[in-house]
């Protein structure tokens, strides 16, 4: 499951847009189309295509997308690159260019990426089919014509990449949901198939609570039920319908390219502008004021609920409780200059590194120390949602107010609320809103900056 657990997958979209405007600026500049302006038109074609791509989803293909939708992407795709590229001719004042030699343009790009997208389509069926890689491991709840298709669908389509496992009955006597959640957890399973026909609203319930907080993939095979509120998005396996309750946007490449190209970039500016400097100045102060390393570096939970090193400037003395103990009103492990970083936040600027290394993002739900996630995870219902993207150095719960010390249920209950709310609703202007809304709490000072 090595490609599951990094979400190499999410490589796809970004490297097939790579591949496609590299193949439309090549053609531009090889054939004799005789551009008075060529970089005006390398940039009006490639930021033509690239919103006609968001807007025609031409991208979002799953392992479960049919040859026909595939061919309605690329007529309906190449329909409108057609009618921007003659606009060009129009909007620029362009008469030099000959329309025979735009036409041979568009027919040579046309065949191009078409031949490419239906090869990386193919080569990733085969993948999955020959070599077994990019395997999702399912199990099924219920036994009835509908899971009996949506079965039959996985172990036809292999290069669907489902790995069906097990199939549940719920009707059956002897049916125990613990010993179902204890095979899903011992096996690995990746992701879980109810039908919604065969189960109670309360055993739904469960089931939901149990993906959640084990991170776990849940999807319904439905009925004429209408037992949820919130809207629910529809897929199609072959012809089987099946629903999916959680649609988180970070899951979408598109946007997670996106949010990985901010950090890097976001991360260097940082590193290079300020930490370069920083950095020394801070590590002779610390050594100044107390023995013991300039940086500090605690086990926490990321993506996926991986371990990783997260790196802070040393706030307080060496001590044996710094991975035990949070930080608490006049903790008196807190240096003078560490009540200073801490205050101002500036101790949390070697985790710009950890953003710059892929283990944190700018923003996202904050890493807590393996302690706490392993007592959190039984105590608070879908904490391990929080899990689902990478954590951040800033949050919306550390923006709303819920940093720092856990004083109470209320704390903890509220910042894995405000944690699920940003997953649920990710945006890129979200995130831009967050960092100033941080920026400013730093100079004005927050109660729990201690």
């Amino acid at each position: 499951m090595f490609f599951r657990q990094h979400r190499y997958s999410n490589l796809i979209i970004p490297i097939s847009y790579f591949l496609d405007l590299l193949i439309i600026n090549a053609f531009a500049s090889l054939l004799p189309i005789q551009f008075q302006t060529p970089v005006l038109f390398h940039a009006y074609i490639s930021f033509g295509w690239i919103v006609i791509s968001l807007k025609n989803e031409f991208y979002k293909i799953y392992r479960y997308t049919k040859v026909a939708y595939i061919l309605r992407l690329i007529f309906t795709q190449f329909v409108f690159f057609f009618l921007i590229l003659y606009a060009f001719i129009g909007f620029f004042k362009q008469p030099m260019i000959s329309r025979l030699a735009l036409a041979q343009y568009f027919v040579f790009v046309f065949i191009a990426v078409f031949t490419i997208k239906f090869l990386n389509y193919i080569s990733l069926m085969r993948y999955r089919e020959k070599i077994k890689g990019n395997i999702r491991n399912v199990v099924v709840i219920g036994e009835n014509k509908k899971t009996n298709q949506l079965i039959s669908v996985f172990k036809d389509r292999t290069d669907f990449g489902f790995n069906f496992m097990k199939q549940f009955s719920a009707k059956s006597l002897d049916f125990q949901k613990e010993e179902c959640f204890k095979y899903i957890i011992e096996n690995k399973i990746d992701e879980i198939y109810c039908s919604i026909s065969e189960l109670q609203n309360d055993e739904l319930t469960q089931f939901i609570n149990f993906a959640d907080n084990n991170l776990k993939t849940l999807k319904f095979i439905p009925d004429n039920k209408k037992i949820f509120s919130k809207k629910l998005k529809f897929e199609y396996y072959d012809y089987i319908p099946v629903l999916s309750l959680r649609d988180i946007p970070l899951h979408n490449p598109i946007n997670a390219f996106l949010k990985r190209a901010f950090d890097i970039i976001f991360s260097l500016i940082i590193i290079l502008g300020l930490l370069t400097w920083l950095t020394p100045i801070i590590a002779i102060l610390i050594a100044l004021e107390s023995k013991g390393p300039v940086f500090f570096r605690q086990n926490r939970n990321g993506i996926d609920n991986r371990e990783f090193y997260c790196y802070k400037f040393r706030s307080m003395a060496p001590n044996n409780d710094a991975d035990q103990a949070q930080a608490t009103k006049n903790d008196m492990r807190v240096t003078r200059l560490g009540k200073v970083l801490r205050r101002t936040s500036i101790d949390e600027l070697p985790q710009f590194y950890n953003v710059f290394f892929g283990t944190m993002s700018v923003v996202g739900p904050r890493p807590h120390m393996v302690k706490h996630t392993n007592e959190y995870s039984d105590k608070v219902d879908k904490y391990m949602v929080r899990h689902f993207v990478k954590p951040g150095i800033t949050g919306l719960a550390q923006v709303r107010g819920y940093r720092g010390e856990i004083e109470s249920d209320t704390d903890i209950l509220n910042r894995i609320k405000f944690d699920i709310f940003y997953i649920e609703n990710w945006s890129m202007f979200l995130d831009v809103k967050i960092i100033f809304q941080t920026i400013l709490n730093a100079f004005k000072g927050e109660a729990k900056a201690y």
